[in-house]
């Protein structure tokens, strides 16, 4: 079992930052990935960026030059810089772990982030 735990969501103005960070707890392998997702209301979630434990990363054609995904192997925690939030960033944010050696992936609850118009 793996327990993501997310912190960093919140409220902020068009054009500020923020950053995420989702610490994964349980049985973690170290070879693994993990990533965030976001789903506005009424849409379906969808990629944000992703990056391995050898530190390779993906970025949805959004986000790309704005926001910024690294990891703390040491700590298995994953965060998520965002600058430059625009409105359309508005959406429940997921965490995400998953391994090829685990038969399941895993999610977090999810963290509310909110920009202003």
């Amino acid at each position: 079992q793996v327990q993501l735990v997310e912190s960093g969501g919140g409220l902020v103005q068009a054009g500020g930052s923020l950053r995420l960070s989702c610490a994964a707890s349980g049985s973690i392998f170290s070879r693994n990935t993990m990533g965030w997702y976001r789903q506005a209301p009424e849409k379906q979630r969808e990629l944000v960026a992703t990056i391995t434990s050898g530190g390779s990363t993906n970025y949805a054609d959004s986000v790309k030059g704005r926001f910024t995904i690294s990891r703390d192997n040491a700590k298995n925690t994953v965060y998520l810089q965002m600058n430059s939030l625009k409105p359309e960033d508005t959406a429940v944010y997921y965490c995400k772990y998953s391994s090829s050696y685990s038969y399941r992936d895993y999610w977090g609850q999810g963290t509310q982030v909110t920009i202003s118009s």
